[in-house]
């Protein structure tokens, strides 16, 4: 009997199985049979198994019809012997110590459930799942989802090892439906003596960007939003039954996602909707605390809402208005003592319409240059997407604090008025906004000698104040908007830089600099600069680019000439971006790292072979390269 029965369903995945059955077959666990189910795949898939199965014995393989995913895993565990249990999804892999790791603290703890930290896996870079990344943060030995609820949002199936003779007790089964993975991950759980919590990556969890690839995919469509609210039905019930303390957990999460897949699913369907979709839905949202409702916002609120009250007609509408940026609910206050603040609609009740949790800031920047020495700008701040027209007498503060000290500069405090204007977005499209103007000067002599010598961060904060609100934040915009970065000025020998976090948020940064850029452009598709080095030491200097996410580097020649230097970079010999967008720090290497000083101003954008370039200063200001 081996120690460790894998479970690989699979459906379609040519292309993918043959590198999952090789993750499995190089585990440092090589007590283990691997039971391949083929769900009925129309392509090469189980050809590739066959292969595998010819030369390791552990793998064997089951055919049946298509009769999807939950009734392949149940076939796969009624032909398991393992006194454990996994199961691998055929177009994701595994990391080679993870079943080791797993197994072996199950056998250490006695607990009835392991399960690791999950990372996804695009084309071929990793990247941290957000659904993963906080329930995983440190391990923990002999726990439980009552004592650690983050555990709420463990819900898939494929990053745990189980105990089979726990899995017998509790009866576990997949119902034959797509989704099919929360109702048993949650009852797992919720059901175990204990859990061993491991902050290891023991999953790889592929996203494939093949069009109607996946379920998720195909989350609009009627069947598959049918079989996602009854996993949501069959995990509600079990948690209202046997953990009630983690449903107010377990409703936030699926309110914000679930339910913002069934409102858009139902909104395009309008008063022709299934009907048994719409009950599906009701029937979950009848059992919703008011809590649970106030922790979602409340333009998502108010859609579940007229979703809730079967009003599609109604939701239709909010939905295209609110997809079209123009909803725009007003915001106002209730109360003398204890101030509370709430959103305006016609159609949300009163009892949900409170957003005093959720109100922040959104300041960003319209202008920003250096004009006569000093770096002048100017900017709007937006309460969200709420109309503020009913809030008077507003006054917004503006200032530089330095990280660490926390000592502050001010730059103005005036009051302001709140206007509208349309505002360009990322995509180009122009939406509203209603917000407060502001402006603002910054002059260098403002700072003392020690605070130059600090070569300190300076992050450019704001305050708006007014109607018993005060609320404090940073000002940010999304990086590939204007204004663009103005270029660094130099006082008392010190750099002051003009940069953008990568999240978009402004500030000065002080510091000396190794190298200066004086010239960066794009040049028939490369990326060519050119500057000076204050010390070219020993040795041929080499361009380093290194992806931030995950530390991928690539090299490019640079010509020295005393202290000039010069590079070129063909763009589309870099590694295509992963997921939404990539930033590369570039760095002059030689024997030490030199992070060049950006001092141009330009920021060029190229587009070469159908990628998107932008050529910009990173938060330290030294050149950064981003592909989106």
């Amino acid at each position: 009997m081996p120690v460790l029965s894998v479970i690989v369903p699979f459906y379609n995945v040519e292309k993918y199985i043959g590198p999952c059955l090789d993750s499995i077959a190089a585990q440092t666990l090589a007590d283990l049979e691997v039971i391949c189910v083929d769900d009925g795949s129309g392509d090469g898939g189980p050809a590739v198994v066959e292969s595998r199965q010819a030369g390791d014995g552990r793998i064997s393989l089951i055919r049946q019809g298509n009769r999807g995913v939950g009734h392949a895993r149940n076939i796969g565990v009624r032909h398991a012997s393992g006194r454990y249990l996994a199961f691998v999804d055929g177009d994701d892999t595994v990391p080679p110590d993870a079943f080791k790791r797993m197994v072996s603290s199950l056998e250490t703890t006695g607990s009835d459930l392991a399960c690791g930290n999950v990372m996804r896996l695009y084309r071929n870079l990793l990247i941290p799942s957000w659904a993963h990344r906080e329930a995983f943060a440190k391990p923990a030995k002999r726990t439980h989802i009552t004592r650690h609820p983050l555990l709420i949002r463990d819900r898939m199936l494929w990053n745990k090892v189980y105990r089979r003779s726990f899995w017998d007790r509790l009866g576990l089964s997949f119902p034959e439906r797509m989704y099919e993975d929360q109702p048993v991950a949650m009852a797992a759980h919720v059901g175990a003596r204990s859990v061993d919590v491991l902050a290891r990556i023991v999953y790889h969890w592929r996203q494939r960007d093949e069009p109607g690839a996946s379920i998720t995919q195909r989350r609009l469509e009627p069947g598959n939003l049918r079989d996602r609210l009854l996993s949501v039905l069959q995990t509600a019930d079990l948690l209202a039954r046997d953990a009630p303390r983690l449903k107010p957990d377990f409703d936030r999460d699926t309110l914000d996602i679930d339910m913002g897949v069934a409102v858009e699913a139902l909104a395009a369907m309008g008063p022709s909707a299934d009907p048994e979709l719409v009950d599906l839905a009701v029937r979950y949202l009848d059992g919703v605390s008011r809590e649970a409702w106030q922790s979602i916002p409340f333009e998502r609120r108010l859609q579940v809402h007229l979703l809730h009250r079967r009003r599609l007609e109604e939701l239709s509408g909010v939905f295209t208005q609110a997809r079209q940026g123009s909803l725009w609910p007003k915001v106002g206050p209730s109360g003398l003592l204890r101030r509370r603040w709430y959103g305006r609609h016609p159609a949300m009740p009163g009892h949900l319409s409170e957003v005093s949790g959720e109100l922040g800031l959104q300041a960003r920047l319209v202008s920003l240059d250096w004009r006569d020495g000093v770096l002048r700008g100017s900017g709007r701040v937006a309460l969200g997407t709420f109309d503020v027209g009913d809030l008077r007498r507003v006054r917004v503060r503006v200032w530089m604090e330095e990280r660490g000290t926390g000592e502050s500069v001010l730059l103005s405090e005036e009051e302001s008025a709140a206007t509208w204007d349309r505002v360009e977005q990322e995509d180009g499209v122009r939406l509203p906004e209603h917000a407060f103007p502001f402006a603002f000067t910054f002059d260098p002599a403002a700072l003392s000698r020690a605070q130059l010598a600090r070569r300190g961060h300076w992050d450019l904060c704001l305050r708006l104040r007014g109607n018993g609100l005060r609320l404090d934040g940073r000002v940010a915009g999304p990086r590939w908007l204007p204004p663009l970065v103005p270029a660094p000025r130099r006082r008392s020998g010190v750099w002051l830089v003009p940069v953008r976090t990568a999240k978009g948020a402004w500030g000065v940064r002080l510091r000396n600099a190794q190298a200066v850029i004086g010239e960066c452009r794009v040049d028939g598709g490369d990326l060519v600069f050119s500057g000076e080095m204050s010390d070219v030491g020993d040795g041929d200097p080499v361009l380093r680019l290194r992806r931030r996410s995950d530390g991928e580097e690539m090299y490019f020649p640079v010509v020295l000439a005393g202290q000039d230097f010069h590079a070129r970079v063909p763009l589309a010999d870099i590694d295509e971006s992963v997921g939404h967008e990539s930033w590369w720090e570039v760095v002059i290497d030689q024997g030490r790292p030199i992070r060049p000083l950006v001092r141009t101003k330009e920021r060029p954008v190229a587009t070469v072979a159908d990628r998107r370039f932008l050529i910009d200063r990173g938060e330290d200001g030294c050149l950064m390269l981003a592909e989106r």
